[in-house]
């Protein structure tokens, strides 16, 4: 019988709905959902299958225990208490790599750093019988936050984070993270038999991210993840099996001539790195990239999503450009008769230049900065009638 486990997959603030629903779709019992973070319980296949199929996680910590600690001696304790050995072994790194305390008692990250090392030394001492660990092994991280006096502990299993898909070899000045781009893309009604185009495409991110959905390309398919090196945990097998599934579920049979994706940017050079992203994604043969200014904003097709992350004024000089750019924007999506647009920003006058009110805002922390997608919808397009001997 194959142990299970509780994971926490941390994620951007106000984004925990849409990964709240991956990993249902992925058949995994949700457990909790707090700001920035849904925990779920499943086996051993569930760590490898998290890490390779989530899109908008950021990364897949294994929980390891929680509990209540007003003071320091509290805290040593509690982290005594754990049975470290069932996680590190003998020759194993470990240490608490990143802490934070939030409305608690406890909130230096240093001292909850070293005191916790401590307490896990402690512990793992009386079981190997040793008073020194070289720890030349494998490396298990730790992090750690304390929430209203709360602890909780999870190892990290992924490494660099998952929004690091592996095809972003070049990027553009202040490229939207892979994660949240998909986040974004999944929060709209789009289909891959829909219209996407992106007017300030930029590095790819958004059209790259929309190709991979549409022929259901697992994020994680070429990268490595820390816990493939966690033997003691899960076996390598599993990472193979969950390789093989990932490989298997490509729908190769998504083309050009079934999907409408298409990425424009003012700055040809970005093109071009677009393209090389998209390439080494594996979806360059369903994008259209092209070099063209917003003002040129415009599609002869009806009942299109523009999803787009345009400039937010946070870079010295280009605040005086804002109000044009958003005006740009406006006019040329005023043309695309029966759109819809989802708007990611941190610019507060982007319902003034669009004209009107959004249908729907959301708050979603990018990072430290807190940016809106504002939502303007246009009508569903007809519902096709499928053809039959009698109506013909």
């Amino acid at each position: 019988m194959k142990k299970e486990f509780e994971l926490i997959a941390p994620c951007h603030f106000g984004m925990e709905a849409v990964l709240k629903k991956e990993i249902t779709d992925l058949g995994y019992t949700i457990t909790n959902v707090e700001d920035g973070k849904v925990t779920f319980s499943g086996d051993e296949n569930s760590i490898a299958r998290a890490n390779i199929f989530l899109r908008t996680a950021e990364r897949i910590l294994l929980k390891v225990a929680s509990f209540k600690a007003l003071t320091y001696d509290e805290l040593f304790e509690g982290t005594k208490a754990i049975r470290w050995e069932e996680y590190i072994p003998k020759d194993g790194k470990f240490w608490v790599a990143k802490a934070s305390g939030i409305k608690s008692k406890l909130y230096s990250p240093s001292d909850i750093q070293s005191i916790m090392k401590k307490a896990m030394v402690e512990e793992l001492k009386t079981v190997y019988k040793t008073d020194w660990f070289d720890e030349t092994g494998e490396s298990y991280p730790l992090r750690v936050t304390i929430i209203k006096d709360i602890v909780t502990i999870g190892i990290d299993t992924t490494g660099e984070s998952l929004h690091k898909r592996g095809y972003r070899k070049l990027v553009s000045k202040a490229p939207l993270a892979e994660n949240l781009a998909a986040a974004m893309i999944m929060l709209t009604p789009w289909r891959k038999d829909r219209i996407l185009l992106d007017p300030f495409c930029g590095s790819g991110t958004i059209p790259i991210e929309a190709a991979m959905i549409a022929r259901n390309i697992a994020p994680g398919m070429n990268r490595e993840f820390r816990a493939e090196n966690f033997t003691n945990i899960i076996s390598r097998k599993t990472w193979y099996e969950a390789s093989d599934e990932a490989n298997d579920l490509i729908d190769r049979s998504v083309t050009r001539d079934n999907t409408n994706i298409q990425g424009y940017d003012a700055d040809n050079d970005i093109i071009i790195s677009a393209r090389e992203n998209a390439r080494e994604a594996g979806v360059d043969d369903l994008i259209h990239f092209q070099t063209r200014e917003v003002s040129a904003l415009s599609h002869p097709k009806k009942y299109g999503f523009l999803i787009t992350n345009p400039p937010y004024g946070e870079r010295i000089g280009e605040k005086d450009m804002l109000p044009g750019l958003y005006r740009e924007l406006s006019e040329g999506f005023k043309g695309l008769d029966s759109w819809s647009a989802y708007i990611i920003t941190a610019y507060q006058d982007v319902e003034k230049f669009m004209g009107r009110k959004a249908d729907k805002n959301r708050k979603i922390y990018n990072g430290m900065m807190k940016t809106y997608i504002y939502s303007f919808l246009g009508p569903k397009p007809p519902k096709r009638t499928i053809k039959t001997e009698e109506n013909r």
